[in-house]
């Protein structure tokens, strides 16, 4: 159980909000005010948060993200074994990042992510990039995304990857 829970962005369904979740004795140690910030206390991203939150909870969104966890564990997680352009393979829920490096080594690959980012773009698939060095390639699908779309994707990513690796 962790002792404060920072959370911000997708809370509030694109409206600006943040919220600070925690251990009452944690949250009542701080004088009042002290923990806020930018985006806190709108009651307009409030209403907007509270009906995020509901959905979540009604279309049992959390089940659906730890499915696509599993689906995408399943269906991409040896591409580190498979591919040398690949350093690290790791996610959580729907968010995974594939670390590109230059192969046997542990640097950082931009190069191979701007060539993937292309071939993935003209063939349908739409993927984004990530990290400190422009070398990860982030894979953000919908927590709704069917298996076989997963599968499609990651086919379409490996074309790729084998081309990279070679």
């Amino acid at each position: 159980m962790p002792d404060l829970v920072t959370t911000a962005k997708g809370i509030a369904g694109g409206f600006p909000l943040a919220a600070v979740t925690g251990r009452a004795e944690i949250m009542d140690a701080v004088q009042p005010g002290g923990i806020g910030g930018t985006f806190g206390g709108n009651p307009v991203s409030t209403a907007a948060a509270l009906a995020t939150l509901e959905a979540i909870e009604n279309e049992g969104l959390i089940a659906e993200a730890q499915r696509v966890e599993r689906a995408l564990q399943a269906r991409i997680g040896d591409w580190a074994e498979r591919f040398p352009v690949v350093g690290d393979v790791r996610g959580k829920g729907a968010m995974w990042g594939v670390e590109l490096v230059v192969p046997g080594t542990r640097r950082p690959n931009p190069e191979a992510l701007t060539g993937i980012l292309r071939h993935a773009t003209s063939s349908g698939v739409i993927v984004l990039d990530s990290g400190s060095w422009d070398s990860v390639l982030r894979i953000m699908p919908s927590v709704v995304i069917s298996e076989e779309l997963i599968d499609d994707a990651a086919s379409v990513i490996e074309v790729a990857l084998a081309a990279l690796s070679a």
